[in-house]
C-alpha cells in the first residue's frame, strides 16, 4: 500500500525533477496576509509573489502546505468526524509558476503525475473547465486525449478563481475521479453532483487576469499557475479507500485513540475516534506554530478544537486526560515531514494536558446543565438559544460544541436565539465600556496596509529619522489634519511598536506646523500606529516629519529585554529545557517573564538564576545580531519563542559566552534566540539584575519579576538603607542583624506566651472565674471575662472543661471594642449538646452573625460586649432546653 508519506514525497520529487524549488510549508499563521486567520491553501505564502509585491530567486515552486479550516469564512469544524472528507487540518499539495509556464505545462505535468507516477486509470479521469475557456478544453484534448463528454464546462465561480473583489483572477480546471456506477452520484454540474461517485482530486488555477472595481478585467503582465490537491483525498484514492479516515496515517491515529481508551476503533465510538484523530493534528500543529489557547482570535479557535476533541474523549469514557498521550503517535507519523512537531513535542503535550485538566473541571457541570435543560424539552425539541448561550458564557462551551453534543440525540439549537443573546451581551458590554478614542476599527488599518504598505522600521540602527505622514486618525476615522489626540501612520519610523513583550516607544514627532508627543506605538497588519497628542500647532497628512525616540526610556526598555533573554537561558539551565516562555513584559521600569513550570522556585533556584544572569552581564560581551532563514537559525540552535510569527528572514540575537558549555554552534554562546526586538549593544549596559521573586501566573505557569540598571541599584540601595536602620536600632553590626532579630523574635514569642498564661491563670485562679452552676442536670459555666483577649478563650475553656470533667462553658471577652465569644462542651455531652448552638445563641444577642466550629469547641464574635448578660442568658436557655 502506498502511504501518505510516500504520496507526499512522490509529488514533491516529481516537481523537483521538473525544475521546481521544493519549499517547506509555511506556518499555519500567515506571515504575509493579515486578513487570514490560518493558512488555508498552498498559495498563501506566495500571495505577494503572485501580486508582484516581492520577487524571489525562483519562478517555479512546489510545496506540501499544512492548512487549517476551523474558523471564519473557511470553517469545516461542524462536519469533521461525521463525513468522509472534512478535516480541520489537512495537507495541500501544490505546484506554482510565477510568470514561467502556463496552461500547457500545468496540464501536462498534472496528467503525467496522475497517470504515470500515481498510476491512475486514464478512463477514470474527467475534468471541468470554465464555460468560456476554450483554450483549456483544447489543451486537455491534446495532452490527455479527453473527449468532449469528459470535459465539462461550468458557468459558475466554481471554475473561476478570484483572490478578492479586485486583483488577480482567472479560470480554473478541476480534475475528478470516477469511482464507478456502484456509487450513487452524478458528474459535476449535474443534479446528482453532491453524490460520492465523482470526487474532485485536484484544482489547477490559471491566474491570467486582473479585475478592477468597475468589474472590468485586463490580462496580467505575469500569468501564473496555482494548484491544489488534498493529500488526504488523493491518498484515499490511491489506497483504494472511499473515506479519508481509512488512510494509513489517519488510521494509525484512530487506533492510537482506541488503544488509549480501550475501545473498539470501529465500534459505537467510531465518530469519537475520528474527531480525536483529526483534532489531534490540528491542535498539535497550531501549538507548534506558536498558537496558544486563549479566549480570543486564533487562540480561541484552537481552544474550541481542543475542547471538542476532549468532549469526544469524555464520551469514550476516558477518565484521565487523553490528548497529550496521543502526541507521540502523531510525531511518529508526521515528524519526519514536519520536524517542528518533534521540536515542540514537550510543549504540545504539556499544553494539551493542562487544557484538558482545566476543561474537565467544567465539562461535567456544563453537561449536567445541558442534560437538565434537555430533560425539560419534548421529544426532538430544539434547545433554546438562550440556554446554549448560557453554556457558552458560563462554561466556555462554544455553540458548535453544544450542537455536536445534541446531534447525537437528534436535536438542534435555536441559533437565532443564541445570536440574539450574544448581541445583547455585546451591547451591554459596549454600554459599560469607556473608550479613550484612540482605537480605530481594525479594518481601517488593514485598508491602510493594503494602500500604503507596512511601515519600514529604522529603530535598530537609529533613534532619530525623517518620515512622511501618510495617514492621520482622529476619533477612529481618517482625517486630513489634527490638533489634539491623534494616531499617526508614517512611511518609516525609528519608533518600536509594541510586540513580543517589548512595550512601544515614546518620543516626539515634529513637522513644520506642529509638534506631537508620542505616548505609545503599536502595530496592526504591519502598520505602525504612533499614538499621541498635538501639543503645539497642528499637523497635516502628507507633511514631512522629524522623528525622535525617547532615548533614555528606550535604553531602559531594551536593557530589560536583553536581561529577559539571559533570564530565559538561566532558567533553562537550572530547571531544564522543558520550560517554555509563555509571555513577557519588557517595560522601562521592570521586566516580567512567564514560563511553563508547575511549582514555585526554591530560594536556591532563584539565587542561582540571579547569579547566572549577573555573571553574563559582567562579561560585557557584545550582543550579536544576524539575519538568516528560520531553518538556518534553528539549525544553529536558536530558540523560536512560541507565539511569535517569523517571516522568510529572521533576526537571531546571540548573548554571552561560556567556553565549553556546548551552547550554540560554536560551543560558546550562552543565549541564542529569534527575536525582532531591540537590545543593548553590550551586556554591561544592563548594569545589574535583581530578581524580585516568582509567583503563580496561571495554571502551570510561573511569573518572575525583576529589575535592571538604575532601578535595580535603587532597589538594592533601599534594602541596604533599611538594613542599616534596623542595625542602628538594634545597636548591632549589620552582619549580626539576622541573629539579633531571630533572638528578639524568640524572646517576644516566649514573653507573649508567658503573658497569655498569666492572664489565664489570673482569670482562673484570681477570682475572675466563678464556679459552674447546674443547669438541666449538667455543669454550666457562662461568664464575661475581664483582662483576657479573644485568643485566650479557647485555652480557658479547655482548662474549665478539664476541671469540670463533664459540662459546658460559654465565655465572652472584649477584643478591640468588639466582643469575642467561645463555647465548649465536654466529649460525653456532644451527642446531646453542641458548642456551635451555644455560640450562635450568644452571638445573636451581641449583634454578630454566624460563627462556627465543632460540637466540642466553637468561636465567633459580636459588635460589642454591652449585651453580654443577655448573650449568656440565651446560651443558658439552650442548655435548659436540652433533652
Amino acid at each position: 500500500m502506498t502511504s501518505l508519506s510516500d504520496i507526499r514525497s512522490t509529488f514533491l520529487n516529481f516537481y523537483g525533477r521538473n525544475g521546481h524549488q521544493v519549499l517547506p510549508s509555511s506556518p499555519l499563521v500567515p506571515r504575509n496576509d493579515p486578513t487570514l486567520m490560518f493558512a488555508n491553501s498552498g498559495m498563501v505564502q506566495f500571495k505577494n509573489r503572485f501580486t508582484g509585491v516581492e520577487t524571489r530567486d525562483y519562478n517555479r515552486a512546489t510545496t506540501a502546505q499544512k492548512c487549517v479550516r476551523a474558523g471564519g469564512k473557511h470553517n469545516d469544524l461542524d462536519n469533521v468526524g461525521y463525513t468522509a472528507r472534512h478535516h480541520t487540518f489537512f495537507e495541500m499539495l501544490g505546484n506554482f509558476s510565477f510568470g514561467d509556464y502556463f496552461k500547457d505545462d500545468a496540464i501536462a505535468f498534472a496528467w503525467e503525475l496522475l497517470t504515470r507516477d500515481f498510476g491512475l486509470a486514464k478512463d477514470k479521469l474527467l475534468v471541468t473547465v470554465y464555460h468560456t475557456d476554450d483554450e483549456t478544453a483544447q489543451i486537455w484534448k491534446k495532452v490527455a486525449g479527453l473527449t468532449d463528454d469528459r470535459i465539462i464546462r461550468i458557468p459558475t465561480d466554481d471554475n473561476f478563481w478570484r483572490m478578492g473583489p479586485t486583483g488577480p483572477c482567472g479560470p480554473c480546471t478541476e480534475i475528478f475521479y470516477d469511482h464507478g456506477d456502484k456509487i450513487w452520484g452524478g458528474p459535476p454540474g449535474s443534479a446528482e453532483e453532491d453524490g460520492d461517485r465523482f470526487i474532485e482530486i485536484w484544482n489547477l488555477v490559471f491566474m491570467q487576469n486582473e479585475q478592477f472595481e468597475d468589474g472590468s478585467m485586463r490580462p496580467l503582465d505575469m500569468q501564473s499557475i496555482d494548484t491544489g490537491m488534498g493529500l488526504e483525498r488523493i491518498g484515499a484514492l490511491l489506497q483504494g479507500k472511499h473515506d479519508n479516515y481509512d488512510t494509513d496515517l489517519m488510521r494509525s491515529l484512530i487506533e492510537a485513540s482506541a488503544h488509549a481508551t480501550s475501545t473498539d476503533a470501529d465500534g459505537p465510538g467510531k465518530i469519537h475516534h475520528r474527531v480525536i484523530a483529526d483534532h489531534l493534528r490540528a491542535t498539535s500543529f497550531l501549538i507548534a506554530d506558536g498558537v496558544m489557547p486563549s479566549n480570543d482570535g486564533r487562540g480561541y479557535v484552537l481552544r474550541r478544537i481542543m475542547r471538542r476533541a476532549m468532549r469526544h474523549a469524555h464520551q469514550l469514557g476516558a477518565a484521565d486526560p487523553l490528548m497529550h498521550r496521543l502526541v507521540p503517535a502523531l510525531v511518529q507519523e508526521m515528524g519526519a515531514a514536519y520536524p517542528e512537531l518533534g521540536q515542540a513535542r514537550s510543549l504540545i503535550e504539556e499544553t494539551l494536558k493542562n487544557e484538558e485538566v482545566r476543561f474537565r473541571q467544567t465539562l461535567d457541570r456544563g453537561l449536567r446543565l445541558l442534560d437538565d435543560e434537555v430533560s425539560r424539552l419534548g421529544d426532538g425539541a430544539t434547545l433554546p438559544g438562550e440556554t446554549a448561550f448560557k453554556l457558552y458564557d458560563t462554561f466556555g462551551f462554544p455553540l458548535d460544541l453544544t450542537q455536536d453534543a445534541l446531534r447525537e440525540q437528534g436535536r438542534t439549537v435555536d441559533t437565532d436565539g443564541f445570536e440574539v443573546a450574544m448581541a445583547a451581551q455585546k451591547a451591554k458590554a459596549r454600554a459599560a465600556w469607556s473608550g479613550t478614542g484612540e482605537a480605530a476599527d481594525a479594518t481601517l488599518w488593514l485598508d491602510l496596509a493594503e494602500e500604503k504598505g507596512v511601515t519600514d522600521f529604522l529603530g535598530y540602527d537609529t533613534l532619530t529619522a525623517e518620515g512622511q505622514v501618510q495617514a492621520l486618525v482622529v476619533g477612529g476615522a481618517l482625517a486630513e489634519s489634527a490638533d489634539g489626540a491623534v494616531q499617526i501612520v508614517l512611511n518609516q519610523s525609528p519608533f518600536y511598536a509594541e510586540s513580543g513583550g517589548q512595550v512601544g516607544d515614546t518620543g516626539i514627532i515634529r513637522t513644520d506646523t506642529g509638534l506631537v508627543r508620542i505616548t505609545d506605538t503599536r502595530k496592526v497588519a504591519g502598520v505602525f500606529i504612533h499614538i499621541g497628542q498635538v501639543t503645539e500647532g497642528s499637523i497635516a497628512r502628507g507633511q514631512g516629519a522629524q522623528l525622535q525616540v525617547d532615548a533614555a526610556r528606550r535604553d531602559a526598555v531594551q536593557a530589560n529585554h536583553s536581561a529577559t533573554h539571559l533570564l530565559n537561558e538561566a532558567l533553562r539551565d537550572r530547571l531544564g529545557d522543558r520550560i517554555a516562555q509563555r509571555g513577557s513584559l519588557n517595560a522601562a521600569d521592570r521586566l516580567r517573564f512567564d514560563f511553563s513550570h508547575n511549582a514555585a522556585l526554591s530560594v536556591d533556584d532563584l539565587a542561582q538564576v540571579e547569579r547566572d544572569v549577573n555573571a553574563m552581564i559582567r562579561q560585557n560581551t557584545a550582543v550579536e545580531t544576524r539575519i538568516m532563514t528560520p531553518d538556518d537559525a534553528r539549525a544553529l540552535g536558536a530558540q523560536a519563542l512560541f507565539g511569535e510569527k517569523y517571516g522568510d528572514e529572521v533576526r537571531v540575537v546571540a548573548m554571552g559566552r561560556q567556553p565549553g558549555s556546548g551552547k550554540g554552534a560554536d560551543g560558546q554562546t550562552w543565549s541564542l534566540e529569534l527575536c525582532g526586538g531591540t537590545h543593548v549593544q553590550r551586556l554591561g549596559q544592563i548594569g545589574a539584575f535583581v530578581l524580585l521573586g516568582d509567583s503563580a501566573s496561571s495554571a502551570g505557569v510561573r511569573r518572575i519579576e525583576a529589575l535592571t540598571g538604575q532601578a535595580a541599584l535603587d532597589h538594592l540601595r533601599g534594602q541596604s538603607d533599611t538594613l542599616a536602620q534596623v542595625a542602628a536600632t538594634l545597636k548591632a553590626p549589620v552582619a549580626e542583624v539576622a541573629d539579633r532579630v531571630r533572638a528578639l523574635s524568640d524572646e517576644r514569642r516566649a514573653l507573649a506566651n508567658e503573658v497569655a498564661q498569666l492572664r489565664r491563670d489570673l482569670a482562673m485562679g484570681g477570682g475572675a472565674a466563678a464556679g459552674p452552676e447546674t443547669v438541666n442536670g449538667i455543669a454550666f459555666q457562662a461568664q464575661l471575662m475581664q483582662g483576657v483577649t479573644g485568643k485566650d478563650l479557647p485555652a480557658l475553656i479547655d482548662e474549665m472543661k478539664a476541671r469540670m470533667g463533664s459540662g459546658a462553658v460559654v465565655l465572652i471577652a472584649e477584643a478591640g471594642g468588639k466582643a469575642a465569644v467561645a463555647a465548649g462542651v465536654t466529649a460525653d455531652l456532644t451527642s446531646r449538646l453542641s458548642a456551635v448552638d451555644l455560640l450562635r445563641a450568644a452571638v445573636a444577642e451581641l449583634g454578630g452573625k454566624g460563627g462556627g466550629g465543632r460540637p466540642d469547641m466553637a468561636q465567633g464574635g459580636g459588635a460589642s460586649v454591652d449585651n453580654a448578660d443577655a448573650a449568656l442568658a440565651a446560651a443558658r436557655k439552650i442548655v435548659e432546653a436540652m433533652q
